[in-house]
């Protein structure tokens, strides 16, 4: 597979700190597909500062998935790269944290029922997603567990004319029910976490453009995903589940996709607003176990502005 290197330079913490110009500590990315997903080279996560925060992160739009092997981390470093980069979020509105003194934390651990094996784009089914997740491998199984993601960017710029000027204008409901309804009623009680300053009691559908801008390129990205969209807004029941259909089977093509084989040590960095992702649940019996946390992002904006859920879909 072809690929290009580009080297990112940053200055060290003393120059920083004395407003010097020379760099002197660099790190190298290297393009994995053309459109989506790199891996990072010379890089010490743990040393990662806000002052670092804003190449790092161009570095994450850029690139959109940003794999960073060989690291150190462990729960407090992984929560600290996430308060250099940004606002970190709850572990999740529904799921409580990994420990109380984590409660940032999203432990995914396959014997607890933590998979992801079907295509999503977290957190949709709120009304303000995530930014981005840092993802890091805490326990590997020995055989499979890779994961994929997509380029929704891609997704949508490879649609035909038409089917893009008709997804402009679209709406679509994301609903957390499904996958999270039974979690928060029964092992919550009722109450989930805190999210955007507000108890989460209940998981109303969030409605949210079909086509997102990205706040940061302008770039517009095909913004469904199987995991939590349930239907398109202001067309029937059968057109929805057509075009759903078209726009999921679509947006998972192979050209779309870069996938990654874990090994120890391995964090990932991706850009929530522009992809979606898929993890293998093709290791048996063997323990996979994630630790994910994840940055405040903003309300999705699309081609035209979103309108006041209908009251039959509250």
């Amino acid at each position: 597979m072809a690929t290009s290197t580009e080297t990112v330079q940053r200055p060290s913490s003393a120059q920083q700190s004395q407003g010097e110009g020379r760099f002197v500590a660099t790190w190298s990315v290297e393009r994995l597909t053309p459109r989506i997903g790199a891996l990072v080279h010379g890089l010490d996560l743990r040393n990662v500062t806000a002052r670092d925060a804003p190449s790092l992160l161009d570095a994450l739009v850029t690139h959109k998935v940003l794999f960073v092997p060989g690291q150190k981390l462990d729960p407090d470093s992984q929560v600290a790269l996430g308060r250099a980069l940004g606002e970190l979020t709850p572990s999740h509105p529904v799921v409580a944290g990994a420990d109380e003194r984590h409660p940032e934390i999203y432990e995914l651990d396959s014997r607890d029922g933590g998979t992801s094996d079907e295509w999503h784009t977290d957190v949709t089914f709120m009304a303000r997603p995530p930014m981005g997740s840092i993802l890091r491998a805490v326990r590997l199984p020995a055989l499979g567990g890779s994961t994929t993601w997509v380029d929704l960017e891609q997704a949508y710029d490879s649609l035909s004319p038409g089917l893009r000027a008709l997804a402009d204008s679209l709406e679509a409901l994301h609903d957390g029910n499904r996958e999270f309804g039974d979690y928060l009623a029964v092992r919550r009680g009722g109450e989930g976490n805190s999210w955007d300053g507000e108890p989460v009691r209940r998981l109303a559908p969030a409605r949210h453009p079909v086509v997102r801008v990205h706040p940061v390129t302008g770039a517009r990205s095909l913004f469904v995903n199987p995991g939590f969209t349930t239907r398109i807004v202001g067309v029937s029941d059968a057109e929805s589940r057509g075009l759903l259909d078209i726009f999921f089977a679509h947006l998972t093509k192979p050209e779309h996709m870069v996938r990654h084989r874990w090994s120890a040590g391995d964090v990932v960095l991706w850009d929530n607003r522009s992809t979606a992702h898929y993890a293998d649940h093709d290791y048996g019996d063997f323990q996979r176990i994630m630790h994910r946390v994840t940055l405040r992002g903003d309300i999705p904006v699309g081609p035209a502005p979103v309108g006041p859920l209908p009251a039959a879909a509250r």
